[in-house]
């Protein structure tokens, strides 16, 4: 099938400097966890975009120092030439799909924690970070010739990149990085030429563009990544008056050969990567859309926007906000996003829900996975192609009991892989709990889980789907006919209050009650009685803050307690955070952060302190050492508890199946497998990996453990990048020395 011609227009070759791409989709810049450290995982990664047709693939942020060092954050690194060697690697990738490797040169300043190289960064002002206050993190104060050596560092990792392969060197003047820290007023307090006004604050930015350029733009493309817009605060950039001026400033000088541009900072850079619980596609549209009538057609502009319709990304170019497709999550969800257009089939573009698991990951100094895409990551460490699937050698008859995420995603897999596959679930829909969670307040977008596999079963002839089955038991189970069974029941939330903090059922709650509810049985519709509402939170991802937003919105007086240090802490791994503490605030809900559930009854909620203990350890009785503990309780008027403290797997099925091995020969199934929530509750991403690893992995000798995968690592003995005794690369001289050692 060919594309419809509507779509053309995404798909005409661009050019930008010394370069031209391929067609108008470029991935963007973005954070992984793979770095120089994992070359394979990296380059395999990166090259599964571009074979599916995105023309520009980008590297995360690259530092281009010892001084700019992030760790325990991982990012690619252009220190040496160990790091050309690895990042060379994923530029052969690239190429061999004919698409551009592009790389964000970084160099961080006053945000460097520089845990592993121990280096001092250098910035404007010798100021501490606003974004790691708690770590004293200070940048030392540049003179002149600290600025020239600062360039210096640039051009040279921009040879290095040259040196590596790469087709694009991106300088990052976004995420508060060192030329915006030059350029905003809250960070520069300079009275050189290099502080005062925007056109001198605007100098640093501009020269390093302009050495970059004189050193490779005849035959690389020099680009930036701007923010028009720093959004926080009231000494930002402002999009409508210093952050599209300086675009002018810029341009102006002919040193930029294209634009991407965002909003945001580093300390809330969730506004440039924007969930969907705050953020639908295109927001940024309105702080962006006038950097194009500034830098004419000669000059291309990228825009992001967390788009995954071609209708919307034609919009975009006709509109004039910007020339080129950008996208981050979206080429993760689906890195073959622009081949399923260009052939005919968008319906099977595996869309971003937003959920931001995958910035959750670098937040956590983590390896980024996806909760759409399953094998994210994973093309080099396991083999896997989100395409192509191995077809089994002997497909047998397989039972898949449950239709919630995992038993889906499990079904899709093994229906492409040959086997013959029933999937049953006693409700009416497809989605199990995730239905749900589709309806929550802000989660529409997490629907997609659902439509994408949805659409997928609907094309394999070889699955059947029975949905409003009566439940299934053991003994349905065995004398159903299939060789081969998973159960993937997913999992409920506890109905007594049992969580994380004290593992036990707390007296009084007990969801059975007309005045204690879980979110599933308000989802179903449950009377939520009274006023006075508290939602108790041990989750701490997204369902506690929901409900209690969707309690406010219905008109109650709610209190939001958790356990945990902050509210819905998880969020502050997904970037969320602050706007959960906007919402929170914006809608009167109370929130009370250390406590949990003493008891429950008469219309009060009694909390505990979590460290109501003392700080001495003591002799409490004779003989008796430990802490000494209070009897303090917090009492909060109540007449509806919702428990959002932990979900307890539906197992029974599996556990009875086991139960009953001996008989499974007499039945001729061969084995029974649990998938998802029912064997462990945890976050979605997990759980779908779970199915698709089992269907992968099924005729493996036993598919329930999973199979080794490549691990990266230096092994000792091998070469070192660098050795002791290498010299530094020289910065503190002029550029031609630089250059010449």
């Amino acid at each position: 099938m060919s594309r419809d011609s509507k779509y053309d227009i995404l798909f005409d070759p661009i050019s930008f400097g010394p370069k031209t791409m391929r067609n108008r989709f470029w991935q963007t810049s973005h954070c992984t966890g793979y770095g120089s450290e994992r070359p394979g995982i990296q380059a395999h990664f990166r090259g599964m975009k571009a074979e599916g047709g995105w023309g520009a693939v980008c590297t995360e942020f690259c530092s281009i120092h010892p001084e700019s060092d992030e760790y325990p954050w991982t990012s690619a690194r252009l220190w040496d030439d160990g790091d050309v060697i690895n990042l060379g690697k994923m530029c052969e990738e690239v190429h061999r799909h004919k698409s551009l490797a592009g790389v964000q040169l970084w160099y961080n300043g006053m945000h460097s924690p520089c845990l592993e190289s121990r280096e001092v960064p250098r910035g404007p002002s010798g100021l501490p970070s606003n974004v790691f206050p708690d770590r004293t993190v200070y940048d030392s104060m540049a003179d002149e010739s600290d600025i020239k050596a600062l360039i210096n560092m640039y051009v040279l990792a921009a040879k290095r990149a040259e040196q590596a392969g790469f087709d694009i060197v991106e300088i990052t003047g976004s995420d508060s990085t060192l030329p915006l820290q030059f350029l905003e007023r809250r960070y520069n307090h300079r009275t050189d030429k290099y502080g005062g006004s925007l056109e001198n604050r605007a100098r640093f930015f501009i020269e390093v563009m302009a050495a970059v350029k004189r050193a490779v733009g005849d035959r690389l493309a020099v680009t930036t990544r701007f923010e028009v817009d720093t959004v926080n605060g009231d000494l930002r950039v402002e999009h409508y008056d210093e952050g599209i001026r300086f675009v002018q400033l810029m341009h102006a000088e002919g040193v930029c050969d294209l634009w991407a541009v965002k909003i945001g900072d580093y300390e809330e850079w969730g506004e440039d990567a924007g969930s969907s619980r705050f953020r639908k596609s295109n927001w940024m549209r309105p702080f962006i859309m006038d950097v194009k009538g500034v830098v004419g057609d000669n000059v291309p502009v990228v825009s992001n926007g967390r788009f995954t319709s071609p209708d919307d990304m034609v919009e975009v170019i006709r509109s004039r906000q910007s020339d080129i497709i950008g996208a981050a999550r979206p080429s993760i969800a689906d890195p073959f996003l622009p081949t399923k257009i260009e052939t005919g089939h968008p319906e099977d573009i595996r869309e971003c829900i937003g959920c931001n698991m995958c910035v959750s990951r670098m937040q956590q100094q983590a390896l980024l996975s996806c909760t759409q895409n399953p094998t994210s990551g994973e093309e080099y460490r396991r083999g896997w192609h989100p395409e192509v699937f191995t077809k089994a050698k002997n497909p047998c008859s397989v039972l898949v009991v449950g239709a919630g995420p995992a038993g889906m995603e499990c079904a899709v897999v093994l229906g492409k892989r040959g086997y013959d596959v029933h999937l049953r679930d006693k409700s009416p829909d497809l989605g199990g709990h995730w239905k749900d969670v589709a309806r929550y307040p802000r989660c529409s977008e997490f629907a997609r889980v659902i439509a994408y596999r949805q659409i997928q079963l609907s094309k394999l002839k070889n699955v059947e789907v029975h949905l409003g089955t009566k439940e299934m038991t053991a003994e349905d189970v065995l004398t159903y006919g299939a060789d081969k069974v998973v159960i993937a029941t997913g999992a409920s939330w506890s109905t007594v209050g049992t969580g994380a903090e004290i593992h036990r059922p707390i007296p009084g709650a007990d969801a059975s009650l007309p005045n204690v509810l879980t979110p599933e049985q308000i989802m179903a519709g449950k009377a939520i009685p009274g006023k006075k509402a508290v939602v108790l939170d041990g989750d701490g991802h997204f369902t506690g803050i929901a409900m209690a937003e969707l309690l406010a919105d219905l008109g109650k007086e709610v209190t939001f307690v958790t356990n945990m240090h902050d509210i819905a802490q998880f969020s502050l791994y997904t970037m969320e955070m602050a706007n959960n503490k906007r919402m929170l605030y914006n809608k009167k809900i109370r929130h009370m952060t250390n406590h949990w559930g003493h008891s429950y009854g008469n219309g009060k909620m009694s909390l505990f302190y979590l460290y109501r203990d003392t700080p001495e350890l003591m002799e409490v009785e004779p003989g008796h050492w430990g802490r000494r503990f209070s009897d303090d309780l917090v009492e909060l008027e109540c007449d509806a508890l919702v428990l959002v403290t932990m979900r307890v797997p539906n197992s029974g099925l599996y556990r009875d199946l086991v139960a009953r091995r001996h008989e499974w020969p007499s039945h001729d199934v061969q084995d029974v497998f649990r998938i998802g929530d029912c064997h462990a509750p945890r976050q979605l991403m997990n759980a779908i990996f779970d199915g698709h690893r089992l269907g992968r992995e099924f005729d493996s000798p036993h598919p329930q453990q999973p199979l080794p995968f490549i691990r990266e690592r230096q092994i000792w003995g091998a070469p070192t990048y660098p050795k002791l005794g290498d010299t530094r690369p020289t910065v503190e001289a002029p550029l031609a020395e630089v250059l010449s050692a």
